[in-house]
């Protein structure tokens, strides 16, 4: 795994972390330049919430994805319930992408705009993402897109944006997070593999995936030998300079100049296998700077 804040001095929104045979990505999605009514904040939500899924998935019942992640709603919803208007579209929420072995069979769940990618053996990787987001703004990005990143101009238009995300958040037609309605978990993608047909899997949140789908620095599959061969912190190492070179976002227009990135690996190893029954072993490199 390695993660990185946006910025050293801002707590990092971003959230993943692995059991035996499964791993967890967040990242927070609290409305930033609005006043939030939650007095924990963003952070505070994706470890809560991450924490809550790993328990859950630690208990390797094989329960489907969206139940598991439904109870873990409930469960900060309910930790936060009497303090903050946790029904405010301000208040803190977060993508939600969760990987997990189950014997021969590996499942998934995405609830947002983060990113996993599923290394197929012998075939093109399999991208997957709730595009449902990205729709939605896409609507309302002309003025932030037009105007250089940390100007009055757009911060502006940042604000206005936000605004206008806040009365699609959790509503049909619009976009789905994890925040303080279970029923939200039953709004996500979800899907099975045979691990047979699997190398490992890549979750990355959309500070990391920038490194395709924002700066096209290269496709999946040269992202998947980057990883293999240096590590996932040297994914986000790249990400970094091209966002130092590009501040104002001329070349790749964005909402943030820098984003938290986090990037989780999962590799198997046939000729390594882990104890019998677990068939997946996650990266445990941690690195954050």
């Amino acid at each position: 795994m390695a993660t990185s804040p946006a910025k050293p001095d801002q707590p990092n929104e971003d959230f993943t972390g692995a059991v035996p045979n499964a791993v967890v990505l967040l990242d927070g999605a609290g409305l930033s330049g609005t006043t939030s009514t939650c007095l924990h904040g963003v952070a505070w939500y994706t470890r809560r919430l991450g924490g809550a899924l790993l328990a859950q998935l630690a208990a390797g019942d094989g329960r489907d994805l969206t139940a598991i992640l439904g109870q873990a709603i409930a469960q900060v919803a309910n930790a936060h319930r009497d303090t903050c208007d946790i029904s405010d579209p301000s208040s803190p929420s977060a993508t939600v992408t969760i990987f997990r072995v189950d014997g021969d069979r590996a499942d998934y769940l995405a609830l947002a705009d983060s990113v996993l990618v599923l290394d197929h053996a012998g075939d093109a990787p399999e991208v997957i993402t709730d595009g449902r987001v990205d729709a939605v703004g896409s609507r309302y990005r002309a003025a932030i897109d037009a105007a250089p990143n940390g100007t009055v101009e757009h911060d502006q238009a940042l604000l206005e944006y936000v605004e206008a995300l806040r009365t699609h958040r959790n509503q049909p037609g619009g976009f789905w997070v994890a925040a303080d309605d279970p029923g939200a978990a039953a709004e996500a993608l979800t899907g099975s593999w045979p691990v047979s047909g699997l190398r490992g899997a890549v979750l990355l949140s959309d500070g990391a995936s920038r490194i395709v789908d924002q700066f096209a620095l290269a496709d999946w599959p040269a992202v998947l030998a980057l990883i293999a061969g240096e590590g996932p912190a040297e994914v986000i190492r790249q990400v970094r300079a091209a966002e130092a070179n590009d501040p104002q976002g001329k070349r790749w227009p964005r909402a943030k100049a820098y984003d938290d990135a986090t990037l989780a690996e999962c590799t198997r190893f046939p000729a390594r296998q882990a104890p019998a029954g677990s068939g997946f072993t996650p990266a445990a490199n941690m690195i954050e700077r």
